[in-house]
């Protein structure tokens, strides 16, 4: 099983997504959950084709935080 940090942001009219540990792999959704799904499936495509082409897999080092402050 492989887990990878995913960030949507809200943009102009859409949303978009994408993996830091994952570069070039995105995606974009006119909701939230569609660009979620969207991505989901990205990463899941993209994840195959580096299997298929006996390339290596990213260990996933990013990592998410929020900060609050007072």
């Amino acid at each position: 099983m492989y887990r990878f940090l995913v960030v949507i942001e809200k943009a102009n009219g859409n949303y978009s997504a994408y993996s830091p540990d994952l570069p070039g792999c995105v995606a974009t959704g006119t909701t939230r959950e569609d660009a979620e799904r969207n991505m989901h499936e990205a990463v899941e495509l993209h994840v195959r084709g580096l299997l298929e082409d006996n390339l290596p897999i990213p260990n996933s080092t990013s990592f998410a935080e929020y900060v609050a402050i007072h």
